[in-house]
């Protein structure tokens, strides 16, 4: 695990590998914050934590340097808890325990936390090295970024005094993005009287595992499998085949992870438990054969488990089922003058039914607020008729792109005559703070870049070990070419 720490350029990992010592899940941010003041004091860096549970750290400039535009460097502390069955880990608790797989570090059956870790460290990077020349620098450290952006949501004002915002949190080296998605999280709720079961059934649990989920944003056009959207048409069919009545659902954890599992607890007559039985196997080989190519480890598994007192109204279950069958999920629409973005999408990421209360969980996503409104009116109407109460709350707006600012110009010129190549500016569908930063501080010029990540949000998540050090080497000279303040 340690053997990250002697990766090049040892001042980011040695930072990278710290963080991977603290746990900071979404929710649990004490201990990365107090984390990141302790160590701002040990390095004689101006530090505080602000009233969004932000840190955020200042530093002059270099001598010579002092009338450069103040650059900004930001990134979240917080990183996705996700984890392999198989796998025993407290990410309230534990370390991430990390190892080198040729080019790139990854985790021992959890998420990494490079997502969005590595950019926090290298800001340390940035603050602590002393050889580096730069203009005035802030930090902003931002907490629960990947649930509900809660940081950027509470920053005021008056807490950053910076001109430019760098954003670390792309995921792809030499691409800069000047724009992004906004986001709205839905929840369709009801409240039920469970009805006893039959003394004469049995219970069954079925699990569907393997798939490989992913970052809502990001991936959601890649056409990977829901195990919430798969683990609805094998009850569907389970119900109107062997008389299955639902007694819970649980699947998914996380709004904004593609869900990677689904498990339902059904009762059902016990002479038919071999056809029921039988209809796993055909279903696995069923979404094996639709997802070949795509999902590789797609697995449907039951097993006997003890008879539960109460179970899910049929009618109220059958409105359920259809409900969730006819949810949107995936790519509604890519943008029409960028058609090879994704403009509008909604992830069915958290489903739990069971003990008198279904609830699900939806997070939705457009560069337009029109579609936003749209897929937002489409999901209260899809719950609705199955007389689920549905809320909204944490919306966001898209970033709007500006391809003319004068950062992103500075950017291309540095990058292109360091590397001799020409670097990618783009939009993106994943949601990032620069859409609220920038409300907040509207004459504020925003980007956002980074080394290069695969899988965020999953146990696949990898960092790749080249990137970072051209990451460094770019961001280095970026530092030292920061335009004169006007």
């Amino acid at each position: 695990m340690c053997e990250i720490k002697n990766l090049n350029p040892q001042i980011v990992w040695k930072n990278f590998y710290a963080l991977t010592q603290v746990p900071r899940p979404s929710g649990h941010l004490a201990k990365v914050q107090a984390f990141l003041l302790d160590w701002a004091a040990e390095h004689h860096i101006e530090a505080f934590k602000d009233g969004g549970e932000n840190i955020v750290f200042k530093k002059p400039a270099t001598p010579g340097m002092e009338n450069r535009k103040k650059v900004v460097l930001q990134a979240h502390m917080d990183m996705v808890p996700q984890k392999l069955e198989t796998t025993v880990h407290d990410f309230e608790n534990d370390p991430i325990q990390t190892y080198v797989d040729g080019e790139w570090v990854r985790a021992k059956g959890t998420t990494l936390g490079a997502d969005d870790g590595i950019g926090v460290a290298a800001i340390m990077a940035a603050f602590e090295d002393e050889d580096l020349k730069h203009g005035p620098m802030e930090a902003l450290i931002t907490a629960d970024e990947e649930t509900c952006m809660y940081g950027v949501n509470h920053l005021a004002n008056d807490v950053l005094s910076g001109d430019i915002l760098l954003n670390i949190d792309n995921e792809t080296m030499g691409e800069f993005v000047v724009g992004s998605a906004g986001g709205v999280n839905i929840t369709a709720q009801l409240q039920y009287n469970a009805a006893e079961t039959d003394t004469e059934d049995i219970a069954v649990k079925v699990s569907l595992k393997g798939l490989r989920g992913g970052h809502s944003g990001l991936e959601i056009n890649q056409g990977r499998g829901n195990a919430n959207k798969l683990m609805a048409r094998f009850v569907k069919q389970a119900i109107a085949d062997d008389d299955a009545r639902l007694a819970s659902w649980i699947g998914g954890n996380m709004r904004n992870a593609i869900p990677r599992e689904c498990e339902v607890v059904l009762t059902i007559p016990a002479e038919n438990l071999d056809d029921l039985t039988d209809l796993v196997a055909y279903c696995e080989r069923l979404f094996q054969a639709e997802y070949q190519g795509v999902e590789e480890d797609i697995t449907m598994t039951v097993e006997k488990v003890e008879l539960p007192a109460h179970e899910v109204p049929e009618e109220i279950q059958d409105n359920l089922i259809s409900a969730i069958l006819a949810c949107h999920d995936g790519v509604l629409r890519n943008i029409p003058s960028i058609p090879h973005i994704v403009e509008t999408s909604s992830n069915l990421a958290i489903i739990k039914i069971g003990e008198g209360k279904a609830e699900i969980l939806i997070l939705a996503r457009s560069s337009n607020e029109g579609m936003m409104e749209y897929i937002t009116t489409m999901m209260e109407s899809c719950f609705g008729m199955a007389g689920m109460k549905v809320t909204t709350d944490g919306h966001y707006g898209a970033w709007q792109p500006n391809f003319d600012a004068q950062i992103t110009s500075v950017m291309k010129e540095v990058y292109q005559k360091v590397f001799e190549e020409t670097p990618v500016v783009q939009v993106v569908h994943a949601g990032l703070e620069c859409s609220i930063i920038g409300q907040v501080y509207p004459n504020m010029e925003l980007i956002s870049f980074g080394p290069t990540l695969r899988s965020p949000h999953t146990p696949n998540e990898r960092c790749n070990i080249p990137s970072v050090e051209k990451f460094w080497i770019f961001l280095k000279h970026l530092l030292e070419q920061i335009p004169v303040k006007e």
